[in-house]
Parts: C-alpha cells; sequence; structure tokens
C-alpha cells in the first residue's frame, strides 16, 4: 500500500501520522511537546527522528505539512514562526524532500486545518468554507470549490488581525482591537492577570485558585472559572465571542461562505460562548447573507488531516 506522511508543526506541540492512500485511520499516529526554550533546530530533529520510527522503515509517497506561522505555500518556505525562534525563510519543503526523497508540499495551519474539515470533517459537501481556530492566537483559511485560497500575498484568511474595536488595547501585530486581541486565549489570560493585578475582586474564583501564581493563569483556566460564575473570566469571554463575532459577520458579508467552521481550545469554553458569538455574527451580517456556524468535528487533528490532505493531492499530481 502506498502510504503519506502528515506532520502538524505547532507552537508548543507536534503531531504525526502515516495514512495509507484511500484510507480513514492512522496507520500510526504520534503526539510530542517541545520544552520551553526549543527552537526550529531541536523541532526539525525532534519530529525527523520521530516521523522515522513511525514509517518503520518504509518510505512515504507525499508528504504534507501543517505550521503555525506564516508560510509561502508557492515554494513550502516558513516565513516564521511567532512562537518559536529560528524558523525565519526556512525552506521546508526543500529540507523534507531530501530528508525523505518524497515530494512535500506545506501550507500555515490555518488553511490546512480548512483544507482538513472540508475533505474529512464538518465542510464536506460544502462549496465554500472558512475556517477559523480560535486558540493562542486567531487565524483563518479560506476553502473556495475545494482548493485552498491564498490570496496574491499568501495571508488570505487573518481574521484574527481584523479590527472590530479601534480604541481597543493593541495587538502583538502592532494594530488595536484586532480579533486576536480580543479573543484569544492568550490575550484573555493576560488581560485577566493584569487586571487581578489592579483588582482581587474582580474575579474572586481566579483569585482564589491563583494568586500565588499567576503567570499560570491561561485560557483552560478562564474557561473553567467561567461556569463556576466568575465575573471576570464570564466577562473576557464575553468580549471575546462578541469580537470574534463581529468579524466573522464581516467575513460574511464579504466573501458569503456557506458555513463557518471553528476549531481550537477557546471553542470548547461553553455554550455561552457560542451563544453571544452566533446572535453577533448575525446581527453584524447582511440580512441577505446566509451561513451557519458549527464547530470542527476533527477537533485539533484538523491540521494534520488536511496535512494529509496536501499529499494526497501530491500524489494525484503525479
Amino acid at each position: 500500500m502506498t502510504s503519506i506522511l502528515a506532520l502538524d508543526f505547532g507552537g508548543t506541540k507536534h503531531t504525526l501520522g502515516v495514512l495509507e492512500e484511500g484510507g480513514r485511520e492512522w496507520r500510526a499516529r504520534q503526539q510530542v511537546f517541545s520544552p520551553p526554550g526549543a527552537d526550529a533546530r531541536y523541532d526539525l530533529e525532534t519530529v525527523f527522528k520521530l516521523a522515522r520510527q513511525l514509517l518503520n522503515g518504509n518510505q512515504p509517497a507525499a508528504i504534507g505539512v501543517s505550521f503555525g506561522g506564516p508560510v509561502d505555500a508557492s515554494t513550502s518556505t516558513v516565513r516564521l514562526s511567532h512562537h518559536v525562534p529560528g524558523w525565519e525563510n526556512i525552506p521546508l519543503g526543500k529540507i523534507l524532500r531530501e530528508e525523505f526523497n518524497a515530494p512535500a508540499q506545506v501550507d500555515n495551519d490555518a488553511n490546512v486545518a480548512a483544507l482538513g474539515e472540508g475533505r474529512f470533517g464538518v465542510g464536506q459537501g460544502m462549496r465554500s468554507i472558512f475556517y477559523i481556530t480560535v486558540s493562542t492566537g486567531v487565524g483563518g483559511g479560506w476553502l473556495l470549490d475545494g482548493q485552498i485560497w491564498r490570496g496574491s500575498d499568501g495571508m488570505a484568511g487573518e481574521i484574527g488581525h481584523t479590527v472590530v474595536q479601534p480604541d481597543g488595547p493593541t495587538c502583538l501585530c502592532g494594530k488595536r482591537g484586532c480579533v486576536e486581541r480580543l479573543a484569544s486565549g492568550r490575550y484573555m489570560a493576560l488581560d485577566a492577570r493584569l487586571r487581578l493585578q489592579e483588582d482581587s475582586k474582580a474575579g474572586p474564583t481566579l483569585w482564589n485558585e491563583y494568586s500565588d501564581h499567576l503567570e499560570a493563569l491561561d485560557g483552560k483556566a478562564l474557561s473553567r472559572a467561567a461556569s463556576q460564575g466568575d465575573p471576570l473570566a464570564c466577562q473576557l469571554l464575553e468580549r471575546s465571542a462578541w469580537a470574534l463575532g463581529v468579524g466573522i459577520g464581516n467575513a460574511a458579508n464579504l466573501l458569503n461562505p456557506q458555513r463557518f467552521i471553528l476549531g481550537g481550545g477557546v471553542t470548547k469554553a461553553g455554550e455561552a460562548w457560542w451563544q453571544t458569538l452566533r446572535v453577533t455574527a448575525r446581527q453584524t451580517a447582511l440580512p441577505e447573507v446566509h451561513f451557519d456556524i458549527l464547530q470542527a468535528v476533527l477537533g485539533d487533528d484538523a491540521p494534520l488531516w488536511g496535512a494529509a490532505a496536501l499529499a494526497l493531492d501530491l500524489l494525484m499530481a503525479r
């Protein structure tokens, strides 16, 4: 049987899978976490070693890669990683071809996750979908007529850096009030820590659990605290859903996709988050613009399945 290798390079964890052509279950799959301070060299050596173990002496017919950062998909070159040093202008596709003697295609994780959900998940049968990952950051990927739409510079889908609150807090990108700055787990946790330092009574549940180690407060902690009625956690999650809802409503007006598919850790925040998101998106979009918003069914494996789709497309193109 013909095997393909799928790789998902993340900011803190990497997932690998080996799939038989035509298969719907991984023949082998494994995930590995990077230690603090890891760089591109460490990640490459770790993933290559693990890939060889999963392949068990076999050669892949093709390799598909999801990468957590900007990618020039036309050359399979990683432009940079926002979270891991050393990835600037790394020709990852070329390195993989030389390492495994197989064709390789690399794209950014949001595009690849969109492809995964479109081919194997809740986007099947849809002509146009927009996949959004809401986790440490917020990114998006368009699938039009079954194909990734990257835009002229490969930057299509950057919904995380659309501005929804011009007088809002400053984002990593330098603009104010971006969707990512208001909706992502990283920034919600940051704002919670800053607020608790000013007023411990703002979030009593959060303060009781994290007062002596605020640096450990993260997006998952906010979701737990919100489920217990913590006012600060509820406020930040409502703001997150509102910001993303405005972004989705504007995207619906602009390109009118059939379906928005949402994945990532923040989407597990609970029904109140989803309700605010859907209501805000519907209020922002024109009444003549029709769409639905669903949770990704492939979960954290959406980029890995999308990487498999990239590899399978390479086989089809032979």
